[in-house]
Order: C-alpha cells, then sequence, then structure tokens
C-alpha cells in the first residue's frame, strides 16, 4: 500500500507542530496511577513526591527546550504515550540522552 507524499509532508508538519514547545502533561493522572500501584502508609507522601518531581522537570523542560534539537523532541515525545501516562522526569531523561550522545 503505497503512502502519499502529501501524507508524509502532513504527518512530519505535526511532529514539528508538536515538538515547538514543551508538551502538557496530566501529571496529577500520572502521579496517581504509579502511587496506587504502591502500598503503604506514605501513600500521600508518595504523591506529593511525585507532583513535585514532575514540576521540577517540567521545569528543567521549560529552560532547557531551545537545546534539545527538534529530531530529539520527534523521537522523545512520541515515547511518552506509550504505555501509560506520560512524564516530565521520563521526557527530560530522554531528551538529555541525546544530548550526551552527541
Amino acid at each position: 500500500m503505497p503512502i502519499s507524499i502529501s501524507a508524509i509532508v502532513v504527518g512530519t508538519h505535526l511532529v514539528v507542530a508538536a515538538a515547538d514547545g514543551v508538551p502538557a502533561f496530566d501529571i496529577s493522572r500520572s502521579c496517581k496511577l504509579d502511587v496506587a500501584a504502591t502500598t503503604g502508609p506514605s501513600v500521600d507522601q508518595s504523591l506529593k513526591n511525585c507532583v513535585s518531581d514532575e514540576n521540577r522537570a517540567r521545569q528543567e523542560l521549560v529552560s532547557q527546550w531551545p537545546k534539545f534539537s527538534a529530531s530529539s523532541k520527534a523521537q522523545c515525545i512520541p515515547l511518552e504515550g506509550i504505555g501509560g501516562d506520560p512524564s516530565y522526569v521520563s521526557l527530560l531523561t530522554c531528551l538529555q540522552m541525546y544530548l550526551w550522545d552527541r
């Protein structure tokens, strides 16, 4: 089944547009799901720690966003939607690995 050139151009445009700014993730939901997998008396503290880690990672992403290449953003952002809820910590790690690889 051949893919038309216009479909490729449109698809490429969507990836570039998605990489223009730091994506918006629902960290409350992500953290609640992560913490739900744990047990113990410190569930509230675990949730607070998760949200705090995610917020710090997002702040770091915002400040470092221009340093990351468009190709690394195009590789890492879609990975965050695989297998669960996205994470700024995971996205930052992925993008930093591309920086270190240069």
